[in-house]
């Protein structure tokens, strides 16, 4: 294991196995300069099979200064180029690369939701085309997870598969292995997810369960659905920290009585919590229950791209469904929240078990 990432292998996966890149194509590709590296493999990537590469390098200062300089114009609405250019691109490939992590810490969260929905018109027209979001390890995602920087590094090559002699061909294995597991899934009505502080049920009869194996997530690994809107009911401890837009949220409890939740706390990050569930009518209600499955993920990061794909855990995301489950929630919000199963906690689907102990049953 090398102490840096090849950005020619992983530009390769990226636009071979995630957004399958053909000629003529164009391409939207947007970073920090922090991705340097990865951009500059991309680049030359996507011209190599004759398509447009569309580059976007920001300033990772900029999100932060966004928010400390806009106007109600810059918070409720979006310039008019920028939906014109995600209407004309094929696809688009965002790579998450901050050199702070926690840059919007001290930004009001009432903020943050309200640009987010007046971005919501922005992010369906980008969501209906081919899209992709990854990562690039810095010092401070390095940080974030605790680890050293070349530690982090090896542990994102792994998670990506690209510590394997074809990456391609090991996300084909998993996109196997998560079929069966999707089958298996696939006349259950209800699910039931059980751990301490945890009891919840949720009815999935009808809705179409999805195997994410990175080609919309790199690195992916999980196997999701869309929850009937309204059947939520019982109580679900979160145990692993997130950290949306850079906030630190941990130790979330919600209770859900008819899919809505009646009850929110959080040990760190209740007023996220609540303004980001005051957001829109559809931030009260689950719009994904999803099932982590990449074992190269073993240890929570604090990165929500990675820690809700971590083996032996279950997410429910609040707001927005993805209609290709089946799902009809809609929100500016979709924010995961992931619950450790690996010690005493399962999943149950009609009563039979489908995870134990954070492990598939087989």
């Amino acid at each position: 294991m090398t102490d840096r990432i090849d950005p020619d292998r992983f530009a390769a996966l990226l636009c071979d196995w995630c957004l399958e890149v053909e000629p003529g194509q164009q391409v939207l590709i947007d970073s920090t300069r922090l991705a340097e590296p990865l951009l500059d493999a991309l680049h030359a990537a996507v011209l190599r099979r004759d398509a447009w590469p569309i580059m976007r390098m920001d300033s990772p200062a900029w999100a932060a200064a966004f928010f400390a300089h806009a106007t109600e114009r810059h918070l409720d609405s979006v310039p008019a180029v920028a939906l014109a250019e995600a209407e004309a691109v094929d696809a688009r490939l965002g790579i998450d690369a901050p050199a702070n992590a926690s840059a919007l810490a001290d930004v009001d969260p009432a903020l943050i939701a309200r640009a987010a929905l007046a971005r919501t018109e922005l992010r369906e027209i980008v969501l209906a085309r081919r899209w992709a979001g990854t990562l690039w390890p810095t010092p401070a995602l390095a940080q974030l997870a605790g680890m050293s920087e070349r530690r982090y590094t090896a542990f994102v090559q792994r998670a990506l598969f690209l510590d394997q002699p074809d990456p391609v061909a090991a996300w084909a294995a998993l996109s196997a292995r998560q079929d069966e597991l999707a089958a298996r899934l696939a006349p259950a009505r209800e699910v039931r997810i059980e751990a301490e502080g945890t009891d919840v049920t949720l009815e999935v009869s009808g809705r179409t369960w999805i195997n994410s194996d990175g080609r919309r997530n790199m690195p992916s690994g999980e196997v999701f659905t869309g929850p009937h809107e309204r059947s939520a009911t019982g109580t679900i401890r979160f145990t692993v920290p997130t950290g949306p837009r850079g906030v630190t949220v941990r130790g979330v409890q919600l209770e859900f009585r008819e899919g809505e939740v009646v009850s929110a706390r959080a040990d760190e990050g209740q007023q996220y919590l609540e303004a980001s569930l005051a957001t829109d009518d559809g931030a009260r209600f689950l719009g994904e229950l999803g099932i982590g499955t990449n074992a190269g993920i073993d240890v929570p990061t604090g990165h929500i791209l990675l820690d809700e794909k971590m083996a032996g855990t279950v997410h429910l995301a609040l707001g927005r469904s993805y209609p290709e489950t089946g799902g009809t929630n809609t929100s500016a919000v979709h924010w995961d929240l992931i619950c450790d199963l690996r010690d005493g906690g399962r999943i149950t689907a009609d009563g039979d078990p489908v995870v134990v102990d954070g492990a598939v049953v087989v």
